[in-house]
């Protein structure tokens, strides 16, 4: 709408829960954003789901997608076993980045604007003070409550999962070099960053899960902040080349040094999706709080590890315009 600078524009929300589900569950409304893009919509799915079944707290969905896949996805959320969930969805204009992301022509359709959903929560959920972001690529094996009381310092804005310190990096990661500091994602030859005095071999944290005090969101003016680092870089190229090109995660790591809370590891057990072997024990996956396949390779295609725990909270697609490829190929295989 023309009042919102933003773009993002409620396209559906259901008020209420039946009254059945509205007595079964606690009063305290947790809000939940997630990023639902079209070619992903099944993940985004599952993630809604995995959360759902695990709690008695009264969640509500913020899906923030575009345009074009808003009655793909109403339909999705109507016609299933989803349709009890409360949510609301929220149309993402991509114009918003506009002279903040650099954009190779060749390479257009490489750009996911919805992943930057995430530096404008105070505009997404506007009358919150405290929200959960999460990426679609999740499972929730606990309840969201514990995630959502995670204690924020004084001062702080958000709090993440670090890199360098999680479980998940002790039990699995060896030899990882500098992916998980600072180096791995900023391009230290460049003044600007030099400028910062940001120890290069600081642990960096993951922007896939974290809980966000909008109060102090606001008062920091973190999303004009992101906005400035996110522009400087198409003038400048801050970030690293070394990594498979994160470019929302360096903006949130500069405007965050030594500035967030952690939480808890078992919430954000990832690498899930870096590779189709299985890193972790079976035992380890069944006590993870939240599975993250961040990486290539996704629980909905052809070969992930863990897909069948995935699975469990996939809630087929009506349409039947989302198929899970890893499904298709193993039947092809089979012949």
């Amino acid at each position: 709408t023309d009042s919102n600078p933003l773009g993002l524009q409620p396209v559906d929300f259901i008020p209420a829960a039946p009254q059945r589900l509205a007595d079964e569950r606690n009063d305290k409304e947790i809000s939940v954003v997630i990023a639902a893009s079209d070619e992903r919509l099944g993940g985004a799915i599952a993630a809604m789901n995995s959360i759902y079944r695990h709690t008695r707290s009264n969640v509500v969905f913020h899906i923030v997608t575009l345009n074009d896949t808003v009655d793909h996805l109403r339909l999705w959320l109507s016609n299933t076993a989803l349709k009890n969930l409360r949510y609301r969805i929220l149309d993402f204009d991509p114009r918003v980045l506009e002279g903040k992301v650099q954009v190779d022509p060749q390479k257009a359709d490489t750009l996911k604007p919805l992943t930057f959903a995430r530096f404008y929560l105070p505009n997404l959920v506007p009358h919150a003070e405290k929200v959960i972001y999460v990426d679609d690529d999740v499972i929730v094996q606990d309840d969201i409550l514990e995630l959502y009381n995670t204690p924020l310092k004084p001062g702080h804005a958000a709090a993440f999962s670090d890199d360098c310190d999680s479980t998940t990096n002790k039990v699995a990661v060896r030899g990882a070099g500098n992916q998980y500091n600072y180096i791995g994602f900023l391009d230290y030859k460049k003044e600007t960053i030099r400028k910062l005095a940001m120890k290069a071999n600081t642990c960096s944290f993951n922007p896939g899960v974290f809980v966000a005090n909008l109060t102090e969101w606001k008062l920091q003016n973190i999303t004009k902040q992101l906005e400035k680092w996110m522009a400087l870089n198409v003038v400048e190229e801050l970030y690293s080349r070394t990594l498979a090109g994160s470019i929302t995660t360096p903006p949130l790591l500069i405007v965050f040094y030594k500035q967030h809370s952690s939480i808890d590891p078992m919430w954000n057990v990832r690498h899930l999706g870096s590779s189709a072997g299985k890193r972790y024990s079976p035992q380890f996956v069944k006590a993870a709080k939240l599975l993250h396949w961040n990486g290539h390779f996704k629980p909905w295609g052809r070969t992930a590890s863990y897909a069948e725990v995935w699975e469990k909270w996939y809630v087929p697609d009506p349409t039947g315009k989302f198929s899970l490829i890893r499904r298709h190929s193993e039947a092809y295989e089979a012949k």
